[in-house]
């Protein structure tokens, strides 16, 4: 017997954050007898109603057939910055400061998209979280937030490689909630207490509303629909226009307060949270570029929430 459902586009095993929860995705398709009905192609929250047929969709594997995003993304290897620069064949490079009222000195002519992504046509393609936070938010994120390794000796996560990471000021190694430990089901290495920026790749040339709208990597899902002969037709305000990375910075607790059941769509916008934004362009980062060697994955735009959640 058929019974339908009305879930949200990704259905999500989550944990208490600040504020918000880690989750992990499982994937809505449309094979083994289920049918699925979308409103519009608008990757933003909505719902979809599904046939679940005799699916039992905790224990599904995710769907058969060929990936089309799988191997999509576009090799742009790693440059020297000041050659680069110095041949005009490099654009602007992400920076860290995105605390209130900080002006940069670099001038570009590039402008970020500064509305919600999915009002231009993009859509997440990956979400992934990095221990300690890239970015520097003085006085919600920066290097005189502790947590349970510290003062600015968090690492991120996920690269294999340390890198010191920018830390909230949230940390009480006398309240429980941010020491009790917890048994991870999915966000495995995960620290109680611990500062996270947790990032969503966004892009217009997305596999966006279908099964294969995430990937891994992210740049498989942001090339996926977009091959090198149209990329290099593109101008920089082009492809500036196109992707993007939302970013939001959260303190672990171990408290069913702070319950937040989805962050795999984007970053939350609930009262503070996602209401202090800076929007800028700059590239994609990584523990393999620094102040020598520069990203030619550039220019995108980065919408980065500057409070601590």
């Amino acid at each position: 017997m058929s019974s339908n459902l009305i879930l949200p586009l990704s259905v999500a095993a989550v944990v208490s954050v600040v504020g918000m929860s880690i989750t992990a995705i499982v994937g809505v398709t449309r094979d083994n007898g289920g049918t699925v009905v979308m409103g519009s192609n608008n990757p933003s929250p909505q719902s979809l109603l599904i046939n679940t047929g005799n699916v039992d969709l905790t224990t599904r594997g995710p769907p058969s057939g060929v990936n089309p995003c799988d191997g999509a993304k576009i090799q742009l290897d790693n440059v020297q910055c000041a050659a680069a620069a110095i041949n005009g064949q490099l654009n602007g490079q992400s920076g860290a400061n995105v605390t209130k009222g900080y002006v940069g000195d670099l001038d570009v002519d590039v402008e970020p998209i500064d509305v919600p992504y999915y009002q231009r046509g993009l859509c997440p393609v990956n979400v992934h979280w990095h221990e300690g936070a890239e970015h520097l938010s003085v006085g919600e994120y920066d290097e005189m937030g502790t947590g349970p390794t510290g003062k600015a000796e968090a690492h991120r996560a996920l690269a294999g490689e340390v890198r010191e990471g920018f830390q909230c000021r949230y940390y009480d190694e006398n309240d429980e909630m941010f020491t009790k430990p917890y048994e991870w089901k999915h966000c495995v290495g995960m620290k109680v207490g611990q500062t996270y920026e947790v990032h969503w790749p966004h892009s217009a040339a997305g596999a966006c509303g279908t099964p294969n709208q995430y990937q891994t990597p992210f740049y498989d899902g942001v090339f996926c629909n977009l091959d090198m002969e149209t990329l290099v037709t593109l101008t920089p305000q082009q492809i500036a226009s196109a992707v993007g990375v939302q970013a939001q910075v959260f303190t672990i607790v171990n408290d069913e307060t702070y319950y937040y059941p989805d962050l795999m769509r984007g970053m939350v916008v609930d009262g503070e949270m996602g209401s202090d934004i800076a929007y800028y362009t700059g590239s994609t980062t990584g523990t393999s570029r620094d102040n020598t060697i520069c990203s030619q994955y550039s220019p995108i735009t980065w919408q980065v929430d500057r409070k601590c959640h």
